[in-house]
């Protein structure tokens, strides 16, 4: 959080040293010891509901006994695993701090006197992700309040695109006019794309002809895509960077092709304060495995050694632009700071986005997450590496160990700049082969979420980490605008977090004794998204089958046990709201956010829970998935208004189908019992009533989506279809059991 004292005086500083710090961290102890006190009853709750599935007897039906006592004992597991689970949790809460930097001080202290930042952009595939925003993300870093001199921006384009590779070129000529455009006005956002469409028509002269130029290049770069090649003007234009493509190439077959369309440290492009770029398509060959995103970065690490080799390193995303120029000096305050900063090895900005809604329908922000829980993980040792928006120390990536004397940067590596095809080799397919690549350096393989076990690899060497969550967003991305896109993304990461929860990087083992036992913990939080899945949906599933069946599963609300029941339930929620509110959310905003989780965890998460035990089977392997970056013109207004997007097959949407008609039959057929004038249901099985209720009514998106919409967005009728015959099926067999 990149802001000044008097921000928060209630914040208490920890910082005793009595040079100025460059940065300090800071508790809200009064917040704390009340979290603490609410969590405590929270689990004395907990502990009561276990005592009673233990020692009160259910009400057992003499020809339903064997399943009778099945069911109890399901609920018994599985609210043990919820209570656990929850107490996992806990630990990315216990003891949040807030850090606070000084980019003043950074100033006063060191000048331009700045360490060599190279920046690393990372794209894969110019359909998905259109290269007209991925320079306006390079752009925008390009535009950074940096020395120009210090800073080179490189571009991996892992697709070997010629499209990607025209739109750089174009943007590197923009650049001249757009970087000292940026710096004589401060001009924010730095990306050109988003600081027009925020000004709309308000726009000075100069302004106009910079915005007109603007217009003009992305024209010609959206022309060439819309058509698919490159105009046979712009190949003469540019003419030396295509002939590195061969006439056979493509996108998972091509030799390695390496550009530097603007040198920083030339007289001409310093004079007009441009930094260093760079074009890189690594080297790719069917027979050769490339890592997905992780060889790529590896790549561009090894590229980058050798022509700029800056100190610091923030990697991007491509949809991720700057969004505030000062960025690159809030990260400097804390990795320069002469007591504290010496441990830190890399500082992680928050995942946000610039598309989400006013009530956040697909709840990507995940607002608690960024201000609390990464806020909480700082305290225990550092946030988790999250694979953008990231500042880390090159030689630290690189396997140097906390402790270790740093290596001195040689001179000749940074004075002239070395010809690319002399350092081809560095990005061929065969380079890493029977190296520590991978291993022991660079960015790890072998994990659908690389980032996460990178990062605690790092930690596990002694280093720390640090979380700065400014008020004004550094990194803005595009958010998934339908449900589909956001299902697939979660499934990966729950997919991979659970593959490092089974692995030797398994935070359980490979973490003990190298890092806090709070910060164990925080990893568990997000490797056990995947198994958490099944306790949920089996809880969910017989809540609703034994109200269809008249078995009760939970105390009469006239009895004493009910109280710990209700008090889970309602506290627990009442906070989440209020926690989520304090994040600055709405409570439309909330309710979304409890559906969305419902979701992944009853189809993403189970999936990415099956995806791993295929694999550990050996029946299927991991895939990296990129998430579309594009929507069309009427899917794009009903995301606006907030209407959720379903408009394509997929077994995800059969399951949530089914499990949503499910509920409502069996909510029906009680209902129905109750209007019939059998009042002892109610009485005996309220609190099943109200939850299966709930989810009625959390499910309105989706039932509106099968059954009353009619535009392309709507659940597709086949799907509907096998939802309503596999639900009915399900009421009908059990109705006869």
């Amino acid at each position: 959080m990149a802001m000044g004292k008097e921000d928060d005086n209630r914040c208490k500083p920890v910082h005793d040293g009595h040079s100025e710090p460059l940065f300090e961290t800071r508790r809200k102890t009064g917040r704390v010891i009340a979290y603490r006190v609410f969590s405590v009853s929270v689990f004395a709750c907990i502990c009561l509901i276990w005592f009673y599935r233990v020692t009160v007897p259910i009400k057992i039906d003499v020809n339903r006994t064997g399943i009778d006592r099945l069911i109890w004992f399901v609920m018994l597991v599985a609210e043990i695993w919820f209570g656990l689970y929850w107490v996992v949790t806990q630990s990315s809460r216990w003891n949040p701090v807030w850090r606070f930097t000084f980019p003043d001080r950074l100033s006063r202290r060191y000048g331009n006197d700045l360490p060599r930042l190279d920046v690393f952009v990372c794209t894969a595939d110019p359909v998905i992700e259109p290269p007209l925003m991925v320079v306006n993300t390079v752009l925008s870093v390009a535009a950074l309040d940096y020395p120009p001199e210090k800073l080179a921006v490189y571009l991996s384009d892992d697709g070997g695109s010629e499209l990607t590779f025209y739109a750089l070129t174009e943007a590197a000529e923009f650049a001249k006019t757009w970087v000292p455009f940026c710096k004589r006005f401060n001009v924010e956002p730095t990306s050109p794309a988003a600081y027009l469409s925020s000004k709309g028509n308000g726009l000075d002269s100069t302004a106009e002809e910079v915005a007109e130029l603007y217009r003009e290049m992305a024209a010609r770069i959206e022309t060439a895509s819309r058509l698919g090649r490159v105009p046979e003007e712009a190949r003469l234009k540019y003419g030396e960077g295509f002939t590195q493509w061969d006439a056979d190439a493509t996108r998972r077959n091509h030799g390695t092709i390496l550009q530097i369309l603007v040198d920083g440290r030339e007289e001409n492009t310093i004079a007009i304060e441009i930094p260093t770029l760079v074009y890189l398509s690594r080297e790719k060959r069917p027979q050769h495995h490339h890592n997905f995103k992780a060889g790529a970065m590896n790549a561009l690490l090894r590229v980058s050694s050798k022509i700029t080799c800056g100190k610091i390193i923030l990697n991007l995303d491509c949809d991720m632009y700057a969004n505030n120029s000062k960025s690159a000096r809030d990260a400097l305050c804390i990795l320069l700071d002469e007591k504290e900063g010496k441990e830190i090895a890399f500082v992680q900005f928050p995942q946000c986005f610039d598309n989400v809604t006013r009530n956040d329908l697909y709840a990507t922000m995940m607002r608690v997450g960024v201000d609390v829980e990464f806020i909480g993980l700082d305290g225990n040792g550092g946030p988790l590496y999250i694979g953008t928006g990231c500042f880390h120390r090159r030689d630290v990536i690189c396997g140097r160990k906390y402790g270790e004397e740093e290596e001195e940067v040689k001179s000749e590596k940074v004075q002239e700049m070395i010809e690319p095809e002399m350092i081809k080799d560095l990005a061929s397919c065969t380079y890493e082969a029977n190296t520590q690549w991978g291993k022991e350096m660079g960015v790890k393989y072998g994990c659908p979420v690389e980032d996460v076990i990178t990062g605690l690899a790092i930690q596990c060497r002694g280093w720390k980490s640090a979380f700065l969550n400014p008020e004004k967003k550094d990194f803005l991305g595009v958010a998934p605008t339908n449900l589909h896109q956001m299902l697939v993304q979660h499934r990966r990461w729950s997919e991979g977090d659970f593959q490092v929860l089974l692995s030797e990087y398994s935070p359980v083992w490979y973490g003990k004794g190298k890092i806090g036992l709070g910060l164990i913990l925080g990893y568990c939080c997000y490797c056990l998204w995947a198994p958490s899945s099944v306790p949920v949906l089996v809880y969910s599933v017989l809540t609703f089958l034994c109200l269809f069946k008249g078995i009760p599963l939970f105390p009469k609300v006239s009895s004493s046990w009910f109280i710990p029941f209700g008090y889970v339930t309602v506290v627990v929620n009442a906070y989440s709201l209020a926690e989520f509110l304090w994040c600055g959310g709405t409570f439309r905003g909330w309710w979304n956010e409890q559906r969305v989780w419902l979701y992944r965890r009853t189809s993403s998460f189970l999936f990415g829970f099956t995806d791993t035990i295929m694999k550990l089977l050996g029946v299927s392997e991991s895939a990296f998935v990129i998430t579309s970056k594009v929507a069309d013109e009427e899917a794009a207004e009903r995301y606006k208004d907030e209407v959720m997007e379903f408009g394509v097959e997929s077994p995800m949407f059969l399951l949530l189908g089914t499990l949503g008609m499910l509920n409502l039959f069996c909510f029906a057929a009680a209902v129905m019992r109750l209007a019939s004038g059998d009042g002892g249901d109610f009485k005996t099985m309220g609190f099943q009533f109200v939850i299966t209720g709930i989810l009625v009514v959390i499910n309105w998106p989706l039932y509106e989506g099968m059954l009353l919409r009619k535009d392309k967005g709507k659940m597709p009728t086949s799907v509907t279809v096998k939802s309503v015959v596999i639900a009915l099926s399900a009421c009908t067999c059990l109705a006869f059991l």
